[in-house]
C-alpha cells in the first residue's frame, strides 16, 4: 500500500504544478496561462447564453473577442512554454477570430445594412 501511495503522490506531483518550487517568473506565466484559458473557456458559456436567450443558435460578437484574447495569451504562454505542439495549437486562430471581427465590422457599416437594425 505504501508503494500506491508514493507512486500516486509522485504521479500528481509531475501532472501538478508546485507553485512552491516556481520562480516567480513562472508564477506570473501560470497565471496568464491559466487567465488565458478561462477566457478562452468561457466564451462558450457566453455563446450558450446569448443562444438561450435568442431561443436560437447564435455567436456574439463577444464570442469572437473572448477568442482572440484567448488564443492571443495561449500562444503566448506555449511560446513561454517552448511547446510547439501548443503554439501550432494557438498560432491560427488568431487570424479566423480577427476576420470574423472584420466581417462583423463590415457588415455593420456597409450601407445596405444602415438603419436595418443589423447586430
Amino acid at each position: 500500500m505504501n508503494q500506491v501511495g508514493t507512486a500516486i503522490q509522485n504521479l500528481v506531483e509531475k501532472l501538478w504544478f508546485n507553485l512552491t518550487q516556481m520562480t516567480p517568473t513562472q508564477i506570473a506565466w501560470f497565471c496568464v496561462g491559466l487567465f488565458a484559458q478561462l477566457i478562452f473557456s468561457m466564451r462558450f458559456l457566453v455563446q450558450w447564453i446569448a443562444s438561450e436567450r435568442r431561443g436560437e443558435s447564435v455567436i456574439p460578437v463577444t464570442f469572437w473577442y473572448m477568442s482572440l484574447v484567448g488564443t492571443t495569451l495561449l500562444f503566448a504562454y506555449a511560446v513561454y512554454r517552448r511547446d510547439p505542439i501548443f503554439i501550432l495549437g494557438q498560432a491560427f486562430g488568431s487570424v479566423v477570430y480577427t476576420r470574423n471581427l472584420m466581417l462583423i465590422y463590415k457588415r455593420r457599416t456597409s450601407p445596405v445594412n444602415a438603419g436595418h437594425g443589423s447586430t
